[in-house]
């Protein structure tokens, strides 16, 4: 019984997914969700223990958001910012306690409201940035990386074979995490820091 629920709620995710990205492609970037895998991978780099809340954007159907919840991160500490209002509102409902926004994430002072002066203990991005032009990746980077301490990661996914917001734009390094084979498409996973 249990595993029919859990099936059936991966199809409606992928459903909801799919119709998501029928209707707005730009900002849903894939046909289908992200896999546990790459969650569990993009999650690992919170620090539950750290004090600090952490962002999450493009949480889409909440797979990523379920794996920073695995990780440890307490629901009041996640702030998770979702542009599709529809999957905003389904969110909410699915997984409480989470402190989901509805907004764009290229405009976060104003899209964080409450929390846009908050220092976070670090990013964990699913935006699909390819789809967006490079001088507003480069500027959405700077802005993430001014709201984390020296050192600690901006996660960002890629489904080329380059980072979506390339080293030498700004004031941050650039490094490979991982390789996640196990999602459709293979994704690679970027870590952006400020040195420390």
């Amino acid at each position: 019984m249990i595993v029919k629920r859990r099936l059936g709620g991966r199809i409606a995710d992928d459903l909801s997914f799919f119709a998501g990205w029928l209707g707005q492609p730009k900002t849903t970037g894939s046909i289908i969700p992200t896999s546990w895998t790459m969650a569990k991978r993009m999650a690992s780099v919170a620090d539950p223990a750290s004090g600090l809340p952490v962002l999450e954007l493009g949480p889409g159907t909440g797979v990523i958001t379920r794996a920073i919840l695995d990780r440890g991160v307490a629901p009041g500490q996640l702030i998770s910012l979702e542009y599709s209002t529809e999957f905003y509102q389904r969110l909410k409902r699915d997984i409480p306690g989470v402190q989901f926004v509805n907004g764009d994430a290229f405009n976060l002072a104003t899209s964080l409201g409450a929390h846009a002066d908050a220092t976070f203990d670090c990013v964990i991005s699913a935006l699909p940035l390819l789809n967006f032009p490079m001088a507003d990746r480069i500027a959405l980077m700077e802005d993430l990386l001014d709201r984390i301490p020296a050192g600690r990661p901006v996660i960002q996914f890629s489904y080329g074979l380059k980072p979506s917001v390339p080293p030498g734009g700004g004031n941050y390094t650039v490094n490979r995490y991982d390789v996640v084979y196990r999602n459709i498409p293979p994704a690679r996973l970027w870590l952006y820091r400020r040195p420390s």
